[in-house]
């Protein structure tokens, strides 16, 4: 019974390796944006992938604010909400109540649904660049890095790659380190309204063939951190697909370099 629980763990995940090599897009990070981006592209049949590096999948939501596990979600975000069959309560004018748990358990389960592979324990630790465009990643596992072993990494190959990695803005640094095109800014402290207001408007084309989405967009061009509000995650996850989507189903043509 042990070779046969071990043969099938390993030979399905192998399985499931080997035909992700390759894909359309890559997410870093699958919290609540990576998610979100993750479930549309998914839905437009397009092959995509998420990384994750820690053990839980959700970022930050499953923690509330300050292990208090609600959030609260604004109105403009409740459609995906109702996409998701997330339930929600109305607290004040235009604010919802949330349960934190729920929320991202729906969104692991909907997005895996549309055929979006997500490996986690996994962490990204350089991008494949060619011609001045991101067209991949290059991985290990976690805990190769946590205990600083010396083992070479493998690589991923994508036409898009997605920030998707919270306040760190993992992917875009690194850019920013062995390219040196870009700029991080850093976030700011936290101004809720002010960084609900343009998380949407940060979410775009950063570097040919690399989005960014959520708090990394934030993170990115130096605008506040918002706690536990998380309708402007949704949004910014919902945006960064469609930029992807409208590009590929453009060719390339309509792309925001």
């Amino acid at each position: 019974m042990e070779r046969i629980i071990t043969e099938g763990i390993v030979k399905s995940y192998m399985n499931d390796f080997l035909k992700n090599l390759e894909v359309d897009v890559i997410i870093a990070g699958a919290g609540p944006s990576g998610l979100v981006c993750g479930y549309y592209l998914g839905k437009s049949g397009i092959k995509t992938v998420i990384f994750e590096k820690n053990l839980k999948i959700g970022g930050g939501m499953p923690g509330g604010g300050m292990m208090f596990n609600k959030i609260v979600v604004q109105e403009q975000a409740i459609e995906i909400l109702k996409e998701f069959k997330i339930s929600y309560k109305k607290f004040e004018e235009s604010y919802y109540i949330v349960d934190s748990i729920e929320a991202i358990s729906a969104l692991t389960y909907k997005t895996i649904k549309q055929k979006v592979k997500i490996f986690n324990l996994i962490n990204i630790e350089d991008v494949v660049i060619r011609e001045k465009r991101v067209n991949g990643v290059v991985i290990n596992w976690t805990s190769t890095n946590i205990a600083n072993l010396h083992v070479d990494p493998l690589a991923i190959l994508s036409k898009y790659v997605v920030d998707a990695t919270g306040h760190d803005c993992e992917i875009c640094k690194i850019v920013e380190k062995k390219i040196g095109d870009i700029t991080v800014k850093g976030e700011k402290s936290m101004w809720a309204e002010k960084g609900e207001s343009e998380i949407i408007e940060n979410t775009k084309q950063v570097y040919p063939g690399l989005i960014v989405c959520g708090m990394a967009a934030n993170a990115f061009y130096g605008s506040p951190r918002m706690g536990a509000i998380f309708g402007g995650m949704f949004l910014s996850g919902k945006k960064a697909a469609e930029i992807i989507i409208d590009s590929i189903k453009s060719g390339g043509k309509n792309e925001d370099n």
